[in-house]
């Protein structure tokens, strides 16, 4: 049987409506299951290896199901459309094309982020720094309005305005570094996050052994670096030398010397002072 398990809230809530439309274009026989009326782990520890899973949302469907799963090895396979407004997920393994894909690789030994006492599986990356702090001013918009999130406008008015730059203190598999006038510092499992940026060009979210790339973002001048941001979509924000640093690791800390929002696959955490991730194989 071919399960098609969907998130009604992604897409700014039209999640159930993406998900019918999508039921209309498959030919083999299926179930339409919402995510909202099931327990996963009682869900698919019954089904068979001959069974397909279709998962419909977004890099926050995606995360919530691997954390929901925990260290079930599921018997049938994955698979994935995108019905989110990031994509993330799909820009990394399949260049943007947001086509119907099998992920069963993809859903295992991911990293680990402890956070203010809490532990998560993530996809994609941590955000630390002025990210979080869009996702801050994003979520307190969504509650008001369910009109389309503009990030990039929210993050130049953080950047000249409201986010203040902070000093940051990594541990890399044991190394200290420190960094002053930090703008961003996130960790990466795979190369994009945020929407779109491409923060960790060389990342390899599937390399054996596993590695995640952290990187500082810093500059004293605003002006200069919301000149060097636009940079970031592209994949080219390491070009400037000054203002950026790449670390590769299993075992990362990241300490802020100020409470800053952070988030996890676009899911915000509030007042972080220091976030821990460790690769998980």
């Amino acid at each position: 049987m071919l399960y098609v398990l969907y998130n009604s809230k992604a897409n700014n809530n039209t999640g159930e409506t993406l998900a019918k439309e999508f039921s209309k274009t498959l030919q083999d026989e299926h179930k339409l299951i919402s995510l909202a009326n099931i327990d996963i782990v009682s869900f698919v520890t019954p089904l068979k290896s001959e069974d397909k899973i279709i998962l419909l949302g977004g890099d926050g469907t995606l995360n919530r199901f691997v954390n929901d799963i925990g260290d079930i090895k599921l018997k049938p396979k994955l698979f994935f459309k995108s019905i989110g407004t990031g994509n993330d997920f799909i820009n990394d393994i399949n260049n943007g094309k947001n086509e119907l894909l099998e992920i069963t690789d993809y859903i295992y030994n991911l990293p680990v982020v402890e956070v203010n006492g809490m532990k998560r599986k993530f996809i994609n990356g941590i955000g630390y720094g002025i990210d979080g702090y869009c996702c801050e001013v994003a979520d307190k918009l969504k509650k008001k309005s369910n009109k389309p999130i503009n990030y990039t406008a929210i993050a130049i008015k953080g950047l000249l305005f409201h986010f203040k730059r902070v000093k940051a203190k990594l541990t890399i598999d044991g190394k200290e570094y420190y960094h002053k006038h930090v703008w961003l510092a996130p960790t990466m499992n795979g190369r994009f996050y945020g929407g779109g940026m491409n923060i960790a060009p060389d990342q390899d979210r599937l390399k054996k052994p596993k590695t995640l790339t952290t990187v500082i973002f810093k500059g004293k001048s605003k002006i200069h670096t919301l000149m060097v941001f636009p940079s970031i979509f592209k994949g080219k924000l390491g070009n400037n030398k000054k203002m950026t640093a790449y670390y590769t690791g299993r075992d990362i800390k990241v300490e802020f010397d100020k409470p800053t929002a952070l988030q996890i696959d676009g899911e915000t955490v509030l007042g972080v002072t220091t976030y821990s991730v460790r690769v998980n194989d």
